[in-house]
């Protein structure tokens, strides 16, 4: 167990319509640190507003994670994405804008925050998470391989809200099924997936 109280104290929850702001005020964070890192061509500060998440909880799920009563992170959980992905079945759930709270948020939260939502796409029955990473960004295509992810394709010219088209990196990560070893336990989690898939939402502690 990790000794900073900040990763042991976090707990996951759906967005809802009071957290709007604090979305945009996430994601614009997000984007200066990127480009104080010298990160460039991936976020830009005021790229996306309220009405973003909005239509995002509107048909798939906006998760946050708090720890000692802050915010610590969050991400969109999408049940199909064919801007990047193209027509697929329906056997994955797909992980965006994974956004941490430098300010507050532990050392290794933004590995937490992945792994809940892939605990939260097992709940569902769903067998892998997908993801795109922009092709130009070397750190963080490792930092999703180091995760788990492989490189299964190449996405050029997808659209982006706000912003040009650009490049992207697909990746893909199978998940175990519920009840094998080094579940952790997403079998232990009710199946009740996001619209259109029937049942309320859980919160749980990671």
């Amino acid at each position: 167990m990790c000794e900073d109280p900040r990763v042991n104290d976090l707990r996951v929850r759906p967005a809802a319509e009071a957290d709007l702001a604090t979305l945009v005020r996430l994601r614009d964070a997000a984007a200066r640190w990127m480009l104080a890192h010298g990160i460039t061509g991936q976020w830009r500060p005021g790229e996306l507003d309220e009405g973003h998440f909005r239509r995002v909880m509107a048909h798939g799920e906006v998760w946050l994670a708090e720890a000692g009563g802050h915010i610590a992170g969050a991400w969109e959980l999408w049940w199909e994405d064919e801007a990047a992905w193209g027509p697929q079945p329906p056997v994955a759930g797909y992980v965006h804008r994974l956004m941490v709270d430098r300010s507050t948020a532990a050392p290794g939260t933004g590995r937490l925050l992945l792994r809940a939502a892939e605990r939260r796409v097992a709940a569902v029955g769903r067998t892998a998470v997908r993801l795109d990473c922009l092709a130009g960004n070397a750190q963080l295509n490792a930092y999703y391989r180091k995760a788990g992810y492989r490189v299964v394709g190449l996405k050029e010219g997808k659209p982006q809200p706000g912003a040009a088209p650009k490049s992207f990196t697909l990746l893909e990560k199978e998940l175990r099924h519920p009840g094998e070893r080094g579940d952790r336990g997403a079998s232990e989690l009710p199946s009740p997936p996001g619209r259109g898939t029937g049942g309320p939402r859980p919160d749980w502690a990671l």
